[in-house]
């Protein structure tokens, strides 16, 4: 079966694992993937990830980041969806919890995180917000 919204597949994978206070989780590979889990180790909100070949597609394995015993990531959603894309300019680029969360941006300069964005004048879809 093929899934039509993989990005809210790999967040909902995260949120889940880290509401089960599990170490890793494993997400099918994609370079979109592969870019939205280098933020998320950039931005502190997960201890690492790594690719695993297996000869077809891939797997990244999430390792989940906790401070003691709570979950470093409080909240994961998916903003722009495949029936309703939701773009912004970097003048109106969304500020999550007024820039204690980061919003991730698809931009024609790669995926990057709305203060990068905004800093290279670059808009774009606004794929999620992490807080």
């Amino acid at each position: 079966m093929q899934m039509s919204d993989v990005i809210a597949d790999m967040l909902t994978r995260i949120r889940n694992a880290s509401n089960a206070k599990h170490k890793t989780v494993d997400i099918p590979a994609s370079n979109m993937k592969k870019s939205i889990a280098d933020i998320l180790v950039e931005e502190g909100y997960v201890a690492g990830y790594e690719v695993i070949d297996d000869g077809k597609q891939g797997t990244i394995r999430v390792t989940l980041k906790y401070a003691g015993k709570t979950k470093v990531i409080r909240g994961l959603k998916r903003v722009s969806k495949p029936g309703l894309r939701i773009y912004a300019g970097y003048e109106e680029m969304p500020k999550v919890m007024n820039g204690l969360g980061i919003a991730i941006v698809s931009t024609s300069k790669g995926i990057m995180t709305d203060k990068k964005a905004r800093a290279a004048k670059v808009g774009g879809e606004v794929l999620a917000f992490v807080w």
